[in-house]
């Protein structure tokens, strides 16, 4: 029978369990950090994350579908979110001339400037990471990349646009570790994108040996 890692004593002598008891305290600090923001500005925050992502990415991601997918939430959630923000002045929608119910939804002026401020609301965790020495930051890069890619391919999380889930990128044994074909250039760690404005799903992951 598999142990839960929450279980105290499996947790306190397995270390597998440590790191997922301690990305789930993490976690946590994040729903705390974006809630205290959220109440703030008379937000949800799932209405304060629509924001910010609105604010970072092109119009091509910024209809209610991709958001559904983007934030594993149906359709009408993502709609009814929208809509707020649009009784709120903090969005507007842009209508396609092909399709009157399809719409581009961008952020008003208004919208932009609690965009920029609540997109800060990480600051504290980014703090920690800072102080670590380069060599840390890529081991701790690609050992999360490749947590969030696995719960990708598992189907727990769906929309993902790191290097990891991209056509492009190639990973090879020998030599350059990692390669984008898009860019024909070999990546260090610290240059493994997480959310990539050029990535395109690819069905199968490629590997080169």
């Amino acid at each position: 029978m598999k142990k839960s890692a929450f279980d105290i004593h499996n947790q306190n002598t397995n270390t597998d369990s440590k790191i997922i008891a301690s990305l789930e305290r993490i976690a946590q600090a994040f729903r705390v950090l974006l809630w205290n923001e959220s109440k703030e500005f008379s937000l949800s925050p799932i209405q304060i994350q629509v924001l910010i992502f609105l604010l970072h990415h092109d119009t091509d991601k910024r209809k209610v579908s991709f958001l559904a997918g983007e934030f594993n939430m149906s359709k009408a959630t993502i709609s009814e979110t929208v809509k707020i923000l649009e009784q709120k002045k903090l969005i507007h929608k842009e209508f396609e001339q092909n399709d009157a119910r399809s719409y581009i939804i961008h952020l008003s002026n208004k919208g932009k400037d609690v965009a920029q401020k609540t997109s800060l609301f990480a600051q504290q965790i980014q703090v920690p990471i800072q102080k670590l020495d380069a060599d840390h930051k890529d081991n701790l890069l690609i050992s999360l990349l490749e947590i969030i890619h696995h719960l990708n391919q598992s189907g727990v999380i769906t929309i993902q646009r790191m290097c990891l889930s991209c056509r492009y990128y190639t990973h090879q044994k020998n030599g350059n570790e990692h390669f984008c074909k898009w860019m024909k250039q070999a990546l260090a760690q610290h240059e493994l994108r997480i959310d990539c404005p050029e990535h395109v799903t690819s069905p199968t992951q490629e590997s080169t040996t």
